[in-house]
């Protein structure tokens, strides 16, 4: 007989951390499509996995281009590099990056009106209520000051500023966070180094097969067009909007939300510097869309989003070359998509990421915060061989929840519009999704705001938004009644004076950069 403590260490040699058999352990991870997306993922799936004896292959053309508007992040960013090891200081050196304090919206409610989405707070809750309900108490009675006024992250930004957070800052005034601008393409090629370092291999090739198992269609291995065979156990789709894997291969339908995002293509375009650098993405509406403008180290992204059944593409590239405030360095390139998402973004053994998975629009740039939260679900959700159904369900559960309720935020912006022209009315009177509806309902009876599983946007952003286009409550708590109106008054005026100060006394956005670029040199030295 085979004792007790023999089969308890067979058990313990043949069980893997994650609950499955060592026989039944992912070997092989194939990444299709570099890019943003594929280096992300090749980035943290071969740290996460270092040592667990994972070989990871990822497949790009290098004569394939990539759709490079993802300039501008939101900060969930900062913690993925920063859980790779590298600093911001690192990142933002190579990637030519500014910092981003928000997103400053230019002529959305009306002409000549603005407002800053900020990543942060907005005042100090008092006695168990939010904020925002005494600041309307102060507007109601007068006080005239925007709810920007109230935010050191929008403060910043406004006046073109910047400082890292306070790790201790004492009070709700002083909490706030940041992103960065940065191209794109040289993220990628960070991202690619240090996934190389980790083993990770590459392979500039064509895909002209996709190879699937006759007996349940699950993916067994890529055809090159140099005759190479490539064989895995998962497949990771990061082929942009061809989605080749998950759309053209294993024929994932896809969900078009066109009907609530009416914007459908863009130009984009790089331009010279003009200026010092805002530390704020800006997004100025146009007659059939929005612009942006993304300030660079050495020049400036531009773009212009709008909707091809309101405005042609000749009038939209004009308008963009018209608005922009540096000289193009470059022809603008036209661009084209579906607002929407994929049914499913797991099916069989193949997991899609970015484009390759669904496409809203970046007015709040959260197609890189996507790819970042795709990664993280992976990790958490890693499978064995036997690809469990359980696991592959909660992935998309996860993933179909989170995109609705960004696509729901991006809604929002539209609706709540007050611009003439047919493009802004039709995004007016069109109906929304019924999780936003609610959302609505709640904060216009009650200044509440409803929370769902899986949402990237917290209460704050959906309060800079709400007060940014003017749609208040009609009750407040009814608590602030008994708040006297006068000491308020003080109150909020020492919020205001407090974080004027606070901003007067950090650098200018410049000198900020200079500072990240002394702690690089440091880094580098030590």
């Amino acid at each position: 007989m085979v004792s007790l403590a023999a089969q308890q260490s067979r058990r313990s040699d043949t069980i893997m951390v994650n609950g499955g058999s060592a026989a039944d352990a992912i070997e092989r991870v194939v990444i299709v499509g570099g890019g943003t997306a594929g280096w992300m993922a090749a980035a943290a799936l071969s740290a996460h996995l270092a040592g667990a004896g994972v070989a990871i292959t990822l497949i790009e053309s290098s004569d394939i281009g990539t759709v490079g508007v993802g300039e501008a992040t939101i900060p969930t960013i900062r913690r993925f590099y920063a859980a790779l090891g590298m600093s911001d200081a690192e990142v933002m050196q190579a990637c030519q990056a500014t910092a981003k304090l928000g997103i400053r919206f230019v002529d959305w409610l009306r002409p000549g009106h603005s407002f800053v989405h900020p990543f942060g707070r907005f005042g100090q809750d008092l006695k168990g209520l939010d904020f925002h309900h005494y600041w309307l108490k102060a507007r109601a009675a007068g006080e005239p000051a925007p709810l920007d006024d109230y935010s050191l992250g929008a403060l910043l930004a406004r006046e073109g500023h910047a400082t890292l957070p306070a790790s201790d800052p004492g009070s709700q005034l002083g909490i706030f966070d940041w992103a960065l601008h940065f191209d794109a393409a040289l993220f990628a090629q960070h991202m690619r180094r240090f996934a190389e370092k980790m083993g990770v291999t590459r392979i500039d090739a064509r895909i002209v097969e996709v190879r699937q198992r006759p007996e349940d269609g699950f993916l067994d291995s890529l055809v090159l067009d140099s005759g190479a065979s490539i064989a895995g156990d998962l497949f990771v789709d990061c082929s942009g909007f061809r989605s080749l894997l998950l759309g053209e291969t294993l024929g994932i339908d896809y969900a078009d939300w066109s009907h609530w995002l009416l914007c459908d293509g863009a130009f984009a375009v790089q331009s010279e510097r003009a200026g010092p650098p805002p530390a704020c993405t800006t997004v100025t509406a146009r007659s059939a869309g929005w612009q942006w403008r993304i300030p660079l180290r050495t020049r400036e992204g531009n773009g212009l989003v709008f909707s091809s059944r309101f405005q042609s593409d000749d009038d939209a590239r004009k308008e963009l070359l018209a608005a922009m405030p540096g000289k193009p360095v470059m022809e603008p390139r036209r661009l084209r998509f579906t607002p929407g998402r994929r049914a499913v973004a797991w099916a069989k053994n193949c997991v899609g990421l970015g484009l390759a998975s669904g496409f809203l629009e970046p007015l709040e740039s959260t197609s890189i915060a996507l790819i970042e939260t795709g990664i993280e679900r992976l990790k958490q959700l890693f499978p064995d061989k036997s690809f469990d159904p359980a696991v592959i369900a909660e992935y998309n559960e996860q993933s179909a929840e989170e995109i609705e309720r960004v696509r729901d935020f991006l809604i929002l912006h539209y609706k709540l519009n007050g611009r003439s022209g047919a493009f802004w009315q039709a995004c007016r009177a069109m109906d929304v999704p019924d999780s936003l509806n609610a959302k609505l309902a709640l904060w216009r009876a009650r200044g509440a705001f409803v929370r769902y599983r899986w949402e990237m946007f917290s209460p704050a952003s959906w309060l800079a938004i709400y007060a940014g286009f003017e749609d208040l409550p009609t009750r407040l708590d009814p608590a602030v009644a008994g708040i006297d109106s006068d000491q308020l008054a003080r109150s909020l005026a020492a919020m205001r004076r407090a974080l004027r100060e606070t901003v007067a006394d950090t650098p200018t956005h410049q000198e900020f950069l200079e500072i990240m670029d002394g702690a690089a040199a440091q880094g580098r030295a030590a």
